[in-house]
């Protein structure tokens, strides 16, 4: 839940850091947890110039099948009206809306890394917010799209807190597939890539955790958005680590994600898990299933292609481990470093095939 003065009669500017850019762009704001309709009075997009302040010649209102307005029913996402706004690639897009009421269910995301900012009553053109309390949470807001060049295509990072960021330096944008989108863009061949981050701190595959598990949330955070050709799969640590699942489990729900995922043309990318020991729920139980995972990951064939984090990510000379050099500390999150690991393991020629 959000901080004091609340999310009614309120200004709540947000920070997304895009993937490519474009010259319009639309948001999708989510009222996918809430118990009842959620009435925002206006949404303004801006560039963002760090903290809470914006370009005042980019501030531009965003519509709603023509109006400034919205109420979104319960449960429903919305997609805004097209916008023309030209959107740099790897840029900090500042969202602010005047929300007019809200419930007592908020649809949040709680791991953004972004600092976000509240304040009372009307101010969603002010250049910045200096009286706002901050919060490093999302509201609301659940995604941009942009119109990109002709042939454009996304990836989508399904994940844990380990996708989500944690770990990573807030208001840094360097989560891994932050990093992979700062990559995509420095090849020919990749550079109209978008990167969707669907990642959620606790995710697990089997069971509802600070979310819904990984098989419940694949329509809507994966196959029911923009251009998806490829998916990232980085789940299941949860799952060992609070002895919620066996491998047979994991390597089912695998199975059932590859299925859906190719029966909308989406090719699969499974990532081995990575090494935990030291972490708060290692077992050596865990470990087992996370050997016999990882070795099925590897050598089924069900994935389209492997990418060996595990590998990348252990200490040679204690390989149940991650690397100091890649470990945030917890033995279970990497640091910045290690984020950027992740991604520069992946072969980007995975993504030349559309």
């Amino acid at each position: 839940m959000p901080p004091s003065p609340g999310l009614s009669d309120s200004t709540l500017r947000q920070i997304v850091h895009v993937s490519i850019g474009g010259s319009r762009l639309r948001i999708r704001i989510s009222n996918a947890f809430g118990d009842k309709p959620l009435s925002i009075l206006s949404v303004h997009v801006a560039v963002s110039l760090g903290l809470s302040r914006i370009s005042v010649p980019s501030d531009k209102a965003v519509t709603f099948n023509g109006r400034g307005s919205v109420i979104i029913p319960e449960g429903a996402p919305i997609e805004s009206d097209p916008v023309a706004f030209p959107l740099a690639p790897l840029s900090n897009l500042a969202i602010t809306m005047h929300v007019a009421d809200s419930s007592s269910a908020v649809t949040a995301h709680p791991g953004s890394r972004e600092t976000s900012y509240l304040q009372a009553d009307d101010a969603v053109s002010a250049p910045q917010l200096p009286s706002a309390v901050q919060t490093v949470h999302w509201y609301f807001v659940n995604g941009v799209d942009v119109t990109g060049p002709a042939g454009s295509a996304s990836v989508a990072a399904l994940g844990d807190s380990i996708t989500d960021g944690r770990g990573s330096t807030t208001d840094g944008n360097d989560r891994w597939p932050d990093e992979l989108a700062r990559r995509l863009r420095t090849d020919k061949n990749t550079a109209d890539i978008g990167v969707l981050n669907e990642g959620v701190g606790g995710n697990r595959l089997l069971q509802d955790g600070l979310g819904p598990n990984a098989l419940a949330r694949l329509d809507r955070d994966v196959l029911a958005q923009t251009a998806v050709r490829w998916l990232i799969v980085l789940e299941g640590i949860n799952d060992i680590g609070t002895a919620s699942g066996n491998a047979e489990d994991i390597i089912g729900a695998y199975n059932q994600l590859i299925l859906r995922a190719h029966a909308h043309g989406i090719r699969v990318y499974g990532g081995t898990i990575l090494p935990y020991e030291g972490a708060a729920y290692f077992s050596p139980t865990g470990e087992a299933i996370r050997q016999k995972v990882n070795e099925w990951i590897r050598s089924s064939g069900k994935f389209d292609a492997v990418i060996d984090w595990d590998k990348v990510m252990r200490d040679r000379e204690h390989p149940l481990r991650l690397a100091a050099a890649v470990d945030s500390g917890d033995h279970l999150h990497p640091s910045a470093a290690g984020y950027e690991k992740l991604a520069n393991a992946i072969d980007l020629r995975l993504f030349e095939e559309r």
